[in-house]
């Protein structure tokens, strides 16, 4: 019965779009990628295991072939191999709504904070907590506690930390030269971003817009500004939120004066901010750390360069204090099926991702930042050529927030993108009073959602 319930809340709560953490803009057709047998003939297996075979799906192709690095190691280990599947993200959560009402499901997958409390109250996921309590490798305390307590449901574990992720701020140096703009630096107030993304388009007559914004990426855009400037989108003990608060609407403000100079979201609609950026039609957007490799690997990356986020200059001493520059971050767990064929080798597979070994290899291979702390350095250094640190100088030098989230994040969060809320905002870049009613009706979306949970 659970089962039946669940696909009637999912299919509801399914995200329109792609939202931080391993969400790649990049067209994920579903491929699949199985070990050699020759690594399998190499394994070390001991042949406790009740299955020879693991397969898991996600849904960022930019990360299939490091997670398909470390996977066998683990299978030289174990002796069991290990397919991934990668699906697009909105096929991803269709096929696993399918599977969690009664149809196959892959054996370990990827889970996000959009759905990982409604898997987690239906009996979807494994309960990893007895696993972890055995297991020596896993130690709470190592992993960022958002994306920790994020998996957590009535004191028990569904999920293990697979990474963490950052924001900052991308910029094309050619076209900054082109128009004689300075470059971004790690002082910028988000001010400076509206005057030097006004002077770029004004200065090529709109055939080049100075920045880009896609509303509908909360994490890597407006939700920073909120923060910066004093508010919550969902406050901390998940209950409630500030967004229509002065600080919110000068943060909400502040991202309105922004895409009036930037690409109307007619624009950014049809194209994409990251294919605008590529294609030389932007000069900056904001953009999540597991976004990097789609920039590495473009043909002019040369000329592509990477910032910390602005700040908010509340005090107004010229300077960026505590609060003043927050990036969001948000993390993906490593789940199993609950009716999985072997549970113990899922675990076990699960906990090599999350292991010190695997974590640093993740970094290293420039897969995510780790779901574990102290490892991010090894990622700074994964991409020869381009300067990726303004993403670990984010959490060092900078303040992190965990991504809003409550019980049915997904209805209060799709709202927020429909007439009566931030649309109309969206639409009337150059009405002040537009953003501040929008930011009203927001508070007021949120709260009544919180109240039907």
């Amino acid at each position: 019965m659970k089962k039946k319930v669940l696909a009637l809340v999912l299919s509801s709560m399914m995200a329109v779009g792609m939202i931080g953490c391993g969400g790649s803009s990049a067209d994920n057709t579903q491929a699949t990628t199985e070990n050699t047998e020759s690594t399998a003939s190499e394994s070390t297996a001991s042949g406790n295991y009740k299955t020879d075979h693991i397969t898991i799906n996600i849904w960022d192709s930019n990360q299939q072939a490091g997670i398909q690095q470390i996977a066998d190691d683990w299978t030289a280990k174990s002796g069991v191999k290990v397919n991934i599947e990668v699906i697009d993200w909105d096929n991803y959560w269709t096929l696993l709504e399918a599977g969690a009402s009664g149809g196959d499901m892959p054996d370990v997958f990827w889970m996000h904070s959009n759905t990982a409390q409604m898997y987690m109250e239906n009996d979807i996921l494994l309960d990893l907590t007895d696993y972890i309590a055995n297991d020596s490798s896993i130690d709470k305390s190592n992993y960022y506690e958002g994306v920790w307590d994020l998996y957590s449901s009535s004191g028990k574990q569904y999920a293990l930390p697979k990474d963490h992720d950052t924001i900052a701020l991308l910029y094309n140096k050619a076209i900054f030269d082109q128009y004689n703009v300075e470059y971004p630096t790690d002082d910028w107030t988000w001010e400076d971003m509206y005057e030097a993304a006004k002077a770029i388009t004004e200065g090529s007559n709109g055939d080049v817009y100075g920045m880009a914004m896609n509303t509908s990426n909360n994490q890597d855009g407006w939700y920073n500004l909120v923060y910066d400037y004093g508010a919550q989108v969902i406050t901390e003990d998940h209950k409630g939120t500030t967004i229509g608060s002065d600080e919110a609407k000068n943060g909400m403000e502040m991202c309105r004066k922004l895409i009036s100079v930037g690409a109307p979201q007619s624009v950014v609609a049809e194209t994409g901010t990251d294919s605008l950026f590529i294609s030389g039609k932007t000069a900056m957007i904001t953009q999540g750390s597991w976004m990097i490799n789609t920039f590495y690997t473009a043909e002019n990356h040369a000329d592509y360069a990477w910032a910390m986020l602005p700040y908010a200059d509340v005090n107004g001493n010229g300077s960026c204090d505590a609060g003043e520059r927050y990036s969001c971050y948000n993390g993906l767990g490593w789940a199993a099926n609950a009716a999985v064929e072997d549970p113990q080798a899922c675990y076990d597979l699960i906990s090599y991702f999350c292991s010190e070994e695997g974590q640093k290899k993740q970094a290293q291979l420039g897969v995510t930042m780790g779901g574990m702390k102290g490892i991010s350095e090894d990622f700074s250094g994964a991409f020869e050529g381009m300067d990726v640190s303004a993403f670990v100088r984010a959490e060092e030098e900078g303040d992190l927030y965990f991504r809003p989230y409550t019980r049915k994040t997904t209805v209060w969060e799709d709202a927020l993108q429909q007439e009566g809320a931030f649309l109309d905002a969206w639409q009337s870049p150059d009405d002040p009073a537009a953003m501040a009613t929008a930011c009203d009706n927001a508070q007021k979306i949120i709260e009544d959602a919180i109240a039907a949970e």
